[in-house]
């Protein structure tokens, strides 16, 4: 395997141009899709990108001729693909196509045809995952494919039946936090938004290096952003339905749509039912002991099934679902009490009935649930309660991840964190940004934000509001 990291995301940044050896793209030529402002520092962004790949066309270009020179071409199978679906503005961590989408060439020398899934030059429109290769792998090598194993071979003697979805994830993005599930097919993308409160685009010290998010900030704080390019700004809805063939950008949600409420209900469904069929860890707090593998699969450990259900009811963010809510603060499992107070937080002013039950989750065992319940008590005008839990957590730098749950609702609270500045400044002082993406690092970067924002050094990010 060889990773080509010349189109990496941070080809994007300022200072990691390369030298090229042919004509470089023209800003002006290339097409900025109706989701992004059309600004110059986009458009330079998009030019760069096409420059490099080009730049990787001719690093493969390399690496095929080695196998010739080697004598190995006539009998190696070689696998083209990325890793995302790109790295430019709402590609890489989103779950829109533009974000998912994987470029996948499969080249089988003619001695090895006969294990192709079609002929050579033929497109194929089936899902495929990245959780489909290591069967195949095995289906192409002959080699029996466990029964543990998840998803189908799409090549070779052991190929499986096409799959008739693709699933994405996404969860913490380095420093900040979101919770988003899709699945694809042929002709839908449906997106189940779990922290629909949370906006699309959360300012991350490494993304926004790139200058097309920085100008993507600077449209919106000057109110110049079209309902198209506004849309992926501010909150989300709960669910987002897209038909792929007429709007491949993904502007057009038509989850309310009753011409397509039939493949709604059919994804919900299907969504639901693979959420608990791989038991998903993204509905347990990071940081609980509950996660893992195994220890979230012990008996009784983790009621998915309760879990799934109250995530989905705080993701509606709707008054009704309060009693439910609030009854989960008293549960004994940490992750339906964690749901329980992230739901009070999303119904913000309209949680006050619960107020009660939040106060007693500040003592909660479980750090996440603390800062959940701290974030719904600020919404309802309890700031003072919640400061001293949030300082508990931001000050623990032992490397649990719940501190970052807390420094995510401290910058969430913007001037209502303030009295927390020097605390703050020196738990900043205190940690560094190291390269092992641990939770003292993303601690140190979430912290410094907050503290520019709070000095006044850096904007806060404008989320402008369309009807």
């Amino acid at each position: 395997m060889f990773n080509h990291a010349v189109t990496h995301e941070s080809c994007l940044f300022p200072e990691e141009e390369n030298k090229l050896d042919f004509p470089p793209m023209d800003p002006a030529k290339v097409r900025i899709p109706p989701y992004q402002p059309d600004t110059p520092e986009m458009r330079a962004d998009w030019a760069r990108y096409y420059n490099h790949l080009t730049l990787m066309d001719e690093q493969i270009a390399d690496k095929l001729k080695e196998l010739e020179k080697d004598g190995l071409a006539e009998n190696t199978i070689v696998f083209y693909y990325s890793d995302n679906g790109g790295v430019l503005p709402r590609s890489k961590r989103f779950l829109q196509r533009s974000g998912t989408h994987v470029p996948l060439i499969i080249y089988f020398p003619p001695k090895w045809q006969h294990l192709a899934p079609a002929a050579p030059g033929s497109r194929i429109k089936v899902p495929v995952g990245f959780v489909d290769f290591a069967p195949t792998i095995l289906s192409l090598a002959g080699v029996k494919i466990p029964d543990y194993m998840m998803g189908r071979a799409f090549a070779g003697p052991a190929r499986g039946q096409p799959n008739e979805y693709a699933f994405c994830t996404r969860d913490r993005m380095d420093e900040r936090y979101d919770m988003m599930r899709s699945l694809m097919n042929e002709r839908y993308l449906y997106i189940r938004n779990y922290r629909p409160e949370l906006p699309y685009v959360q300012r991350l010290t490494y993304q926004f290096q790139a200058r097309g998010y920085q100008s993507w900030a600077r449209e919106a704080t000057a109110v110049r952003l079209t309902p198209a390019t506004a849309q992926f700004w501010g909150e989300k809805p709960a669910e987002e339905l897209y038909d792929l063939a007429a709007d491949p950008d993904n502007v057009r949600n038509l989850v309310n749509d009753p011409a397509h409420r039939e493949a709604r209900e059919r994804m919900r469904a299907e969504m639901n039912r693979r959420l608990l069929a791989i038991q998903d860890n993204g509905f347990i707090p990071e940081g609980s002991p509950l996660e893992g593998y195994e220890a979230s699969r012990r008996p009784g450990a983790v009621p998915f099934e309760r879990v799934v259900d109250l995530a989905n009811l705080a993701s509606e963010r709707k008054a009704a679902h309060l009693p439910k809510l609030t009854a989960a603060l008293e549960d004994p499992n940490e992750a339906i009490r964690w749901w329980g107070a992230l739901g009070c937080a999303m119904l913000r002013a309209q949680a006050a009935p619960a107020e009660a039950a939040l106060r007693k989750r500040l003592e909660d065992p479980s750090g996440a649930v603390q800062s959940a319940a701290a974030e719904a008590l600020s919404h309802l005008g309890h700031v003072d309660l919640a400061l001293p839990v949030l300082e508990r957590w931001i000050t623990n730098t032992s490397g649990t991840f719940y501190s970052i749950h807390a420094a995510n609702v401290l910058i969430r609270m913007g001037e209502g964190g303030r009295p927390l500045l020097p605390v703050m400044k020196k738990v900043y002082a205190a940690t560094g940004d190291d390269a092992n993406n641990s939770a003292p690092a993303y601690l140190h970067r979430i912290l410094e934000r907050n503290v520019a924002l709070l000095e006044g050094r850096e904007a806060a990010l404008v989320y402008p509001r369309f009807p």
